[in-house]
């Protein structure tokens, strides 16, 4: 019989629950595609349920059911915490207290309640789970690993080495020191939501200058050469207090912070970049550190720093590794996989398996999938207006539409497990265009005007048009447009600044050139994707362009869609031209005024 482990992650944000199948990822996903709250922290019943489902079988043939942290260790860092800033604090102990009296203490009697199963559940630690859910699934038989977010229980990043089936961490920093929390501060301070604003902070940092930078290094942080630091808590509000940031933080910075929606400022732009490049320098640091005490060719990567792609390239240009290996959901969602995986090679100590240069994560494409029948069920229940191609016939008008500068939503295949859309749950544009970034963030996203896009092209070209010489599959690296596809588009007089300098078409590709010529990029090829593959083929050879605008599909405030209904949704109160749901294609013009669907109007909370 085989054997089943479901891991889970829950109750601080992104919950997720992933089912192992003899050490293969059978399914993995994230609370908030099925409830449709982003970054849903609750118990991941809807996940679970999804994860059960698509392996065919119930909780009661689950052997274990694995948790990525350990409670009670938090709860006592969480009132150590209080204790040492009473009285400071009580509004926040006060609020954090009773849920996890409630709650967060009780994990097993939650798990038994909404599983009802027998199965044995274990507890691995946070971090721990981390650096499971980053050497595992990787190609590499050997590796260190580095693990880095806000915090865990008490630490806050990691140093281990991976090695067969067996992971060891040999250092580790503790709250409240932690690069996670300053990143997020800084995302607090620009008029950003702390956990789901840092991907802003970071597109934002390339419009501004790193004026901040010695400010700091000489007065927020204290940084050895070792890549650990500590942390002049005077300067910071997120021990005691409901903010992350205080008065005297302000003044180190010219002034309050920035109320959410208002204008961006030249100020906001360098205090990206700035805390932009203090991340770069400490990230690299570390890892130097990791290279040093490890020996090790390659480098594993998660935690939620881990999604900065701007370091992640940084790390990979040094040349300290040969190779990384980043996991495509590195925030807590990956605690769920990492969890797992830890019973399995640690508790049942079953052997790994490495299977030459592949990695084990299947491309991230874990989630649920809907077959045709199932989305023409759907469709003809909402009264849309369809037509329905076989394969060749779909590429070829797909691709065409996106030549003609139309926008196109993707719906294909299993959804992606992870912040990133990979080519499954996209909405799809002409690189081309200049005027498609302006589009697509202000009348589909409703986002920001300064946000990039990310292109997604074929691997086998990637290296003529981005300055990379390897894959990267799943949008966890920048890497600069090729020279060759450059344009001379410069400022003579360097009049403009900030958002301004969006004006100058960069390349031949502007739409996803950031300002700075970087673009954080996917490349495919025909294993990993073989339909969005075709369709990039098909654009190439109507445009010699193998390159298409990839982005999530989804709205500010929302999660990615996970259902035809979703997209469908979504669709509708968007101008988007195309919609292409499996096999069938719909046309925004040819639409009901009234769809037999309720069309939700509003959109979640702005972050």
């Amino acid at each position: 019989m085989s054997e089943y482990i479901l891991g889970i992650s829950a109750f601080y944000h992104d919950s997720a629950a992933a089912l192992l199948k003899d050490g293969e990822i059978a399914a993995a996903a994230q609370e908030e595609r099925f409830t449709r709250k982003k970054h849903d922290h609750s118990f991941p019943q809807h996940a679970v349920s999804y994860c059960l489902k698509e392996a065919g079988i119930t909780a009661n043939d689950l052997a274990y059911v694995a948790f990525y942290e350990k409670p009670f260790i938090k709860f006592n860092r969480i009132l150590e915490t209080y204790l040492s800033a009473a009285p400071l604090g009580i509004r926040s102990f006060l609020m954090a207290i009773p849920l996890w009296l409630k709650q967060k203490l009780w994990i097993s009697d939650v798990i038994r309640k909404n599983l009802s199963c027998e199965a044995p559940i274990l507890f691995s630690e946070h971090h721990e789970a981390h650096a499971a859910s980053a050497f595992f699934p990787s190609p590499f038989k050997r590796a260190a690993i580095l693990t880095v977010d806000g915090v865990g229980e008490w630490a806050t990043s990691t140093i281990g080495i991976g090695s067969d089936d067996q992971i060891q961490l040999i250092a580790e920093q503790h709250f409240p020191h932690s690069l996670g929390l300053l990143y997020s501060a800084f995302t607090y301070f620009t008029g950003f939501k702390v956990n789901s604003g840092e991907y802003k902070l970071m597109g934002l940092a390339p419009y501004g200058e790193p004026r901040y930078v010695r400010q700091i290094f000489d007065e927020l942080i204290d940084l050895k050469d070792d890549g650990s630091f500590k942390l002049n808590l005077s300067y910071f509000n997120f021990v005691s207090g409901l903010t992350m940031t205080n008065r005297r933080f302000a003044r180190l910075f010219g002034g309050p912070p920035r109320k959410p929606e208002s204008p961006l400022t030249q100020r906001e732009m360098d205090l990206a970049r700035s805390v932009q490049e203090a991340t770069n320098e400490i990230v690299l640091r570390m890892a130097k550190h990791a290279k040093q005490i490890s020996g090790e060719k390659h480098l594993c990567l998660a935690g939620g720093v881990a999604l900065n792609c701007v370091a992640n390239a940084k790390l990979l240009k040094s040349g300290l590794f040969d190779d990384l290996w980043i996991q495509p959901a590195a925030g807590d969602a990956g605690g769920a996989l990492g969890a797992a995986y830890l019973v399995r090679h640690h508790y049942l100590k079953h052997p790994r398996i490495v299977k030459g240069k592949n990695d084990r994560q299947k491309n991230s494409y874990l989630g649920p999938s809907f077959s045709d029948r199932e989305i023409q069920s759907f469709l003809d229940e909402a009264g849309a207006r369809y037509e329905l191609l076989n394969e060749r016939e779909l590429i070829e008008q797909a691709a065409q539409h996106l030549s003609e500068g139309k926008v196109v939503g993707w719906f294909q295949g299993r959804l992606e497990f992870g912040p990133r859309a990979l080519g499954n749950r996209s909405i799809l544009g002409d690189p081309r265009k200049a005027e498609m970034q302006q589009i697509m963030n202000l009348k589909i996203k409703f986002r920001e005007s300064f946000r990039p896009f990310a292109p997604s092209v074929l691997e086998e070209d990637a290296s003529e048009w981005f300055e990379i010489d390897r894959p990267s599959p799943y949008m966890l690296l920048v890497a600069d447009v090729h020279p060759d596809k450059r344009l001379n588009g410069i400022d003579p007089k360097g009049e403009l600044q900030g958002l301004d300098r969006l004006k100058i078409q960069r390349s031949v590709i502007p739409a996803v050139t950031h300002v700075d010529y970087s673009a954080r990029l996917q490349t495919v090829n025909q294993n990993s994707n073989p339909l969005f593959y075709r369709l990039l083929k098909s654009f190439k050879e109507k445009t010699d362009c193998p390159v298409l605008i990839n982005t999530s599909f989804n709205v500010r405030g929302e999660p990615i869609v996970a259902t035809p209904q979703d997209a469908y949704s979504c669709f509708l109160r968007t101008q988007m031209d195309i919609l292409i749901l499996g096999r069938f294609l719909l046309k925004r013009e040819s639409q009901p005024e009234k769809p037999k669907i309720k069309v939700k109007k509003e959109v979640f909370e702005l972050d």
